[in-house]
Parts: C-alpha cells; sequence; structure tokens
C-alpha cells in the first residue's frame, strides 16, 4: 500500500497534461491504479495550485505529541487531525479539504473544517472541494461561519480553473466575492461557461 511519500512523489511528475487526464479519471470515477479512494483526488487539487506556482504542503496527520510537548502521555502518537492540504498563494494561508464522493457534500466537512480552523491563526481560511457539489444545507452553513471562512469548490469549477490554469486567480475571486457579499460558494466561470 503507497504512504504519503509515495503519492506526492507520483502527483510530482504530473505535469499539466498529465493533471488534466488525472482529473478525467477522476470525473469518470475510473480506479485510479495505486491510489487509495479518494486520495488521487487530494493530491491533483494540490498538484493544481503548485504547477500554477503556489506553495503547497501535501496531505499529513496532526499527532498529538505534536500539540502535547510540555505534557506526558502515553498515547502520544495519536492522530487528531488529517489535514488533506494546505495552500500558500497571493497572501492567503488555506486549509484544503477535498472530497471525492457520489453525492453531494453535506454540513459534515464543512463543519470539520470550521474546527481545524478554530485552532489556526485567524487569517487562515478553509477551502472545501467536492467533485459532486455541495448540498443547500452546506452551502447556508458555509455563509455563517463568521469569523472562520470557508470557501466551496464544484467539480464544474475545478474542471474550468485546471482547464483555464487560473486555480489560484478563481481562488483570490472567490475570496474577494466572500468578503464582499458573503458568498462561499461564488462560481467563477464567465456565464457563457457556466451554461457548458
Amino acid at each position: 500500500m503507497p504512504n504519503a511519500a509515495d503519492y506526492q512523489a507520483r502527483i510530482e511528475t504530473c505535469g499539466q497534461e498529465e493533471l488534466r487526464q488525472l482529473w478525467q479519471t477522476i470525473q469518470d470515477r475510473n480506479t485510479v491504479p495505486d491510489w487509495s479512494p479518494g486520495k488521487a483526488f487530494e493530491y491533483f487539487i494540490l498538484r493544481a495550485f503548485q504547477l500554477e506556482g503556489a506553495d503547497v504542503t501535501y496531505p499529513y496527520a496532526v499527532q498529538l505529541r505534536d500539540m502535547t510537548s510540555q505534557y506526558e502521555f502515553t498515547n502520544e502518537n495519536q492522530t487528531i487531525e488529517q489535514i488533506d492540504g494546505v495552500v500558500y498563494c497571493d497572501g492567503l494561508t488555506c486549509l484544503i479539504e477535498a472530497k471525492d464522493q457520489t453525492e453531494s457534500l453535506n454540513v459534515e466537512p464543512i463543519a470539520k473544517m470550521r474546527n481545524q480552523l478554530l485552532r489556526r491563526h485567524a487569517s487562515t481560511i478553509g477551502v472545501v472541494f467536492s467533485r459532486s457539489g455541495f448540498t443547500p444545507p452546506a452551502s447556508i452553513l458555509a455563509q455563517y461561519l463568521s469569523p472562520q471562512m470557508v470557501l466551496l469548490w464544484n467539480g464544474s469549477e475545478i474542471t474550468y480553473a485546471l482547464e483555464q490554469r487560473c486555480m489560484r486567480q478563481s481562488l483570490v475571486k472567490k475570496y474577494r466575492i466572500c468578503i464582499e457579499k458573503g458568498k462561499p460558494d461564488y462560481d467563477p466561470r464567465p456565464e457563457e461557461a457556466k451554461t457548458l
């Protein structure tokens, strides 16, 4: 079974064209060889930002010992958080949650992200990527998380940003609209692209 270092090494060999092919495989719900379910999507998102010049941290676990060095615990190797990644770009610091499910995402990943943001600097934002989109309750919850900000990306937005090589630009646009209008699920695609 591949580990995190294997996944990272594999995704970092992908250029833009290989990334497009991987995205098509994910969208077609085909099994990605040698990837655990959902892992290809997590690493794909981070690599898309990385190819546009963003700094990224690939998925990692936060262990109890990472937080409690001054205390003694018998089980300090216990994982307390699983982070799908971090993107640093254009002055933004974003915790990433990536969900590759057949159903629209409900509120649970949004609530999980809010809890992760509560432990971090106030300038950190959350970004949840869902290939299949979000339920209305999830979108509504994301609007009422202040002071935390959680931006929502669906599969159509990901496809457009990947094809146009504007992941970073789309992230900034989503961020700005969320600041200005309180809309965390703003679709940054031009109107003509939304009808396709």
